[in-house]
């Protein structure tokens, strides 16, 4: 049997990306896991990494002085990954190294039929909104892509145009693996008297989560919106409930477990997907939400992000709006019936198979089976 060694540097029990992956191969590979906490699947061998290390570059001298390299092999998840894994050097057939920066590492364990890249990010503009992160980190990052990414095999990332970019800049060949939802067997909601629109994900000022709470000024009555968060950076949170405080159609609701999330979504009847461009990585996300929706046959709006308009309008689940502000949001509201509503669930419920995790991870199925079969 093909031996994969799957590694990132995350919790992989919580990262349901290479939680996919896992459980695409663990049947048909001999398969190791390398990362942060417990065994994440029982078919697996794990090599578990220690919790208080960190896997982004510390050292100032090397960040200010260019040498990159040093910064790398300096920081302390890749020194522990280093002294975990060199017994491995040479010895296994594949590795799937997630994000770029596992790619040094992958590289030097020497697999003998290759290396995948996984890149769930553009990495050099990762966190570009932050100026030291574009002053010390962006530089860093563009190294491992330069020198990493013309050694690899293959390389899939989340969205078109992440896939672009990788090119366009680095000049390899990049396939895309949407971040989808599992596919499940459900019929669309019919839509009642009140419309109700739902937000999920992770509460960030950069998202300028505010925008659709304001859009709910004006708004036409029978329009719900319940926002269900994850805190992320300190008193945000606070601040959207104290901007809602005059307006009873908006609704905080308490994050539940992933398990639960398209369960829950179910029960709205349009998921709002709408960040502004305030980041590359933003403005062509193709996020899981958008995903989980499909499968909880809601219907969708979106911003005019590209990625997902494209396939918002491909595949007619939802309305694209003007823009990502406060008035495109109640500019569609003011004319949204639940006519519509209910023939944008029927076009998720036509969509769920193709735009299902299912389908989307042969994609790495593929890379994967070329790197065996070369072999």
């Amino acid at each position: 049997m093909t031996s994969l060694l799957i590694l990132s540097f995350s919790t992989l029990e919580r990262d349901p990306r290479v939680q996919r992956q896992i459980e695409l191969f663990a049947e048909d590979y001999e398969v190791t896991t390398v990362g942060f906490g417990p065994q994440p699947h029982p078919g697996v061998t794990h090599l578990e990494l220690p919790g208080d290390t960190r896997a982004w570059p510390s050292s100032k001298k090397h960040l200010l002085t260019g040498r990159y390299r040093q910064a790398y092999w300096a920081m302390s998840a890749v020194r522990a990954a280093h002294e975990t894994l060199d017994e491995l050097v040479g010895a296994m057939d594949i590795v799937l190294a997630n994000d770029v920066n596992t790619l040094p590492l992958a590289l030097w364990l020497a697999p003998r039929r290759g290396v995948h890249a996984d890149l769930h990010e553009y990495a050099p503009r990762e966190k570009e909104h932050v100026r030291s992160w574009r002053w010390f980190i962006a530089p860093y990052q563009r190294w491992i892509c330069r020198t990493c990414l013309p050694q690899v095999d293959s390389v899939t990332t989340v969205s078109p145009g992440l896939a672009a970019e990788y090119h366009d800049q680095f000049g390899v060949d990049v396939e895309v693996v949407t971040n989808a939802a599992a596919y499940e067997q459900r019929s669309p909601r019919p839509t009642e008297g009140t419309i109700r629109l739902l937000h999920t994900g992770v509460a960030r000022a950069n998202r300028r989560l505010d925008a659709m709470i304001d859009a709910l000024r004006g708004a036409p009555d029978g329009v719900t919106l319940d926002l269900m968060l994850v805190p992320s950076e300190p008193g945000y949170i606070d601040a959207l409930r104290e901007r809602a405080a005059d307006l009873p159609a908006v609704r905080f609701r308490e994050p539940v477990p992933y398990t639960e999330l398209v369960e829950t979504v179910a029960e709205y009847d349009v998921s709002i997907v709408v960040f502004p461009a305030t980041t590359f990585n933003l403005e062509h996300s193709l996020p899981n939400k958008l995903f989980e929706a499909v499968q909880a046959r809601t219907a969708v709006l979106v911003g005019p992000s590209p990625d997902m308009a494209d396939l918002v309008r491909e595949h007619g689940i939802g309305e694209v709006l003007e823009g990502a502000d406060a008035d495109a949001l109640r500019s569609a509201l003011a004319t949204m019936t639940p006519e519509d509503v209910d023939g944008w669930k029927q076009a998720s419920d036509a969509a769920a198979r193709e735009l299902s995790a299912e389908h989307q991870v042969s994609g790495w199925s593929r890379a994967l089976a070329r790197l065996a079969e070369a072999g």
